[in-house]
């Protein structure tokens, strides 16, 4: 699930408007629902921390980064948790790997929108 599901998820879970949520954080109520579109790109960490304060949820589980969190993938759990026992060395590797992979993703979609 993504920054702007989860976003637009709690909001709904509190019955509140973009406006309430945007009044709450500060921000203005046309960037609530960009954020919510997923057109709003790397919000401040400031904004990612009012509003996981708002909705009463930690930063790592509003950022998608909570292991523990109902919605975690299995697969992507116990790769962590395995990824845990590595040294840091292969860990390192691991993270070039995935760089590389999302590099690659990135790439192929900018040519796809070309």
């Amino acid at each position: 699930m993504s920054l702007a599901t989860r976003i637009a998820a709690l909001r709904r879970k509190k019955r509140e408007s973009l406006n309430d949520v945007a009044q709450a954080v500060g921000v203005s109520k046309a960037h609530i629902w960009q954020l919510e579109r997923g057109e709003a790109s790397n919000p401040s960490m400031a904004l990612v921390r009012r509003l996981a304060d708002h909705f009463g949820v930690t930063v790592a589980s509003l950022a998608g980064e909570d292991i523990d969190a109902p919605d975690t993938d299995p697969e992507l759990a116990r790769m962590f948790r395995q990824a845990s026992e590595l040294d840091p060395q292969d860990r390192d590797v691991i993270d070039d790997m995935i760089q590389s992979f999302l590099k690659r993703r990135k790439a192929k979609a900018g040519d796809a929108g070309a």
